[in-house]
């Protein structure tokens, strides 16, 4: 998405247009950030202010005031997008100090993010294929079969999986092709012989799919992706059906929680196969689109499983040097 001053229509229009265009140049995409500055222009419009002399501590404070947030989370990200903002002002010399005052909430206890075993997974997977069609869209069991599939198989984000046209799965080299995702950044993700198959029939049940036509479409020229949103409201309607047992402290299944589960079904494979996971998490942050192992680390909750194979790996590791110094 470009911005264009025109989408503003207050008294930073111009400096809300030239900090997104400055940030998407440096490749970020900033929806969220955008959305939040959309807030902020409009209630300087619905005040009436129109000198940035006006704009001062005390009227920012009633802008948040005036988007009740519950949880600190999202009064924090709606604080971030302001603060960068003044920020990037203040250092470009066009603002001579932030109004931005407030402080950040501090947030109660994260819960874990509930995580999908293989059995859990083929349950959701074999609920998703048996899903009719409706008058919003054919072949619902493929499509969303699919989609999940490549979220908890390949890690997968779901803007990743729903943006995906017949031009990006390249079944000779068994790779996905994923574009422009996040950080603007593409990727090869290479797949199995499990999910090659289930491609493989998804295609040939598709078989007048053109180059850049979606992967997964409800629309009847197949020009439009399914959206995230529908995915994510497909996911909520089924995850109650499958009789799961959330864990004490564990938040409620989300979509994401196939691409946790993905990361930490990997971390655990290597565990069991005598891979060293510290020599390998460079591999696992560039297969799930990341810039840095750190980013990969937020997905890595630690389980039970994962506790116990990592203690069997000090003991194996330990146990020869304990015999080397006993007396």
């Amino acid at each position: 998405m470009n911005p264009d001053s025109s989408k503003f229509t207050g008294i930073m229009a111009g400096e809300m247009t030239d900090y997104l265009r400055h940030q998407r140049a440096l490749g970020k995409r900033l929806v969220n950030e955008e959305a939040g500055l959309r807030l902020f222009d409009q209630y300087l419009v619905e005040q009436k202010i129109e000198t940035v002399t006006k704009i001062t501590p005390e009227l920012v404070d009633a802008f948040l005031a005036s988007r009740p947030r519950s949880r600190p989370r999202s009064y924090n990200n709606l604080l971030g997008a302001l603060r960068r903002l003044f920020k990037w002002l203040v250092r470009q010399a066009r603002w001579f100090q932030s109004p931005v005052q407030s402080r950040p909430r501090h947030a109660t206890a994260a819960q874990t993010t509930f995580l999908f075993d293989r059995s859990q997974a083929q349950q959701l997977l074999e609920l998703a294929a048996k899903l009719p069609d409706n008058n919003h869209g054919r072949h619902r069991g493929e499509i969303y079969f699919m989609v999940f599939a490549l979220m908890y198989g390949l890690g997968l984000r779901v803007a990743e999986a729903t943006r995906l046209c017949r031009q990006d799965v390249d079944l000779e080299r068994k790779v996905l092709v994923i574009r422009e995702t996040k950080f603007l950044k593409s990727r090869l993700v290479p797949f199995g012989p499990k999910i090659e198959a289930r491609l493989r029939e998804y295609l040939k049940r598709e078989a007048v799919l053109g180059p850049t036509t979606s992967l997964f479409s409800f629309a009847p020229d197949r020009s439009k992706p399914v959206t995230t949103s529908t995915v994510t409201q497909t996911f909520h309607a089924l995850w109650p059906r499958l009789g799961l047992k959330v864990p004490a402290g564990a938040a409620l299944p989300r979509l994401h929680c196939l691409r946790h589960s993905f990361a930490v079904g990997t971390l655990l494979r290597w565990y069991r196969s005598g891979i060293n996971p510290q020599q390998r998490l460079w591999d696992l942050s560039t297969f799930m689109g990341h810039v840095h192992p750190a980013s990969t680390a937020v997905y890595l909750t630690i389980t039970a499983e994962l506790l116990d194979e990592a203690n069997q790996r000090f003991h194996r590791f330990a146990t020869p040097l304990l015999k080397e110094v006993a007396p």
